[in-house]
């Protein structure tokens, strides 16, 4: 079950920024295999100049239209998974005319003992929720 934050610029659409929520997560489904309604996704839109994300050096520049991902998601899954994970999410958004160099992805890795989805409780420790093992 990950959570994902897509941070963007202001300009676009609601249904465009819908669209990106649903490429994201359409690409999850397909390299992870989770469930459909493991859908958890924060969308927020920045003023101009809010969002700074340079090259880190790697000798190309972003545009305004840069998508920041940050997949918050319990470890254990393979370095090839989540490379895999990043091609798919920049092919999918590639698709909808988001330029490679605009997708900007962080993965953050937790645990089982992480997550409340409700009530105070955390329901993969009270086997309220099956453990993904994908």
């Amino acid at each position: 079950m990950p959570l994902v934050r897509i941070d963007v610029n202001q300009g676009r659409s609601s249904e465009q920024l819908g669209e990106l929520s649903r490429r994201i997560h359409e690409a999850v489904l397909a390299e992870y295999g989770i469930p459909a309604r493991d859908y958890f996704h924060i969308v927020t839109e920045h003023p101009r100049g809010q969002i700074v994300a340079q090259d880190a050096g790697l000798g190309f520049e972003r545009t305004p239209g840069v998508v920041m991902i940050q997949i918050f998601t319990q470890g254990g899954r393979s370095q090839e998974a989540k490379q895999s994970l990043y091609t798919a999410i920049a092919a999918a958004l590639g698709e909808i005319g988001v330029a490679g160099e605009d997708v900007f992805i962080g993965y953050v890795e937790n645990t089982a003992n992480d997550w409340s989805f409700g009530f105070g409780r955390a329901q993969y420790l009270t086997g309220e929720l099956a453990i993904p093992r994908k």
